[in-house]
């Protein structure tokens, strides 16, 4: 069973906590399937200190932090924002979760569910539509999970990492 984790909004100031787990879970996630130096470039845009500043700032963005409950080291966060997925039936009410990141050691105790629901919870009070994302077709324990939790296949879209193109799943459920 993983360490325990509790689950907590962001506030200002938790931009150096979300980077570091961002690359970290990228770097796990993508090590060996990846390009090393495309891995630690994408990084230094995808997830620079201050792109999360700039999300933690924009109210259209909400962030959930997740942080072991012994010592509340950061151990993996949430992202959700209005979508912005190459889908025909897009609509502004819809939200998308733009990032779910938990290293290793950390998943399988069930704060991803916890993740989700506050996904849920959040795309509820935004009235939403639809809980959208985006994940690597490749990563099928990640696309299992996010099955078991109800989203289902909606369409594919191209992801650019270092000149390289790799297929993402679009994944979607009513909320």
């Amino acid at each position: 069973m993983p360490p325990e984790t509790l689950i907590r909004p962001c506030l200002p100031g938790d931009e150096h906590a979300l980077a570091l787990v961002g690359q970290a879970t990228f770097l796990e996630t993508f090590a060996g399937l990846l390009a090393g130096p495309d891995i630690v470039a994408h990084c230094a845009n995808a997830h620079a200190v201050a792109l999360y500043r700039d999300w933690l700032a924009d109210p259209d963005y909400q962030l959930w932090l997740v942080e072991t409950q012994q010592g509340r080291a950061p151990v993996g966060f949430m992202v959700v924002a209005p979508a912005r997925l190459p889908l025909p039936d897009l609509s502004p009410r819809d939200r998308e979760i733009k990032r779910i990141y938990m290293l290793g050691k950390f998943q399988g105790g069930g704060t991803g569910k916890k993740l989700v629901a506050e996904a849920l919870a959040h795309a509820r009070a935004s009235h939403a539509a639809r809980l959208l994302l985006g994940v690597y077709a490749g990563n099928a324990a990640a696309i299992g999970f996010y099955e078991r939790v109800g989203f289902g296949k909606l369409g594919s879209r191209q992801f650019d990492v270092g000149g390289q193109s790799y297929d993402d799943n679009i994944m979607g459920m009513s909320v």
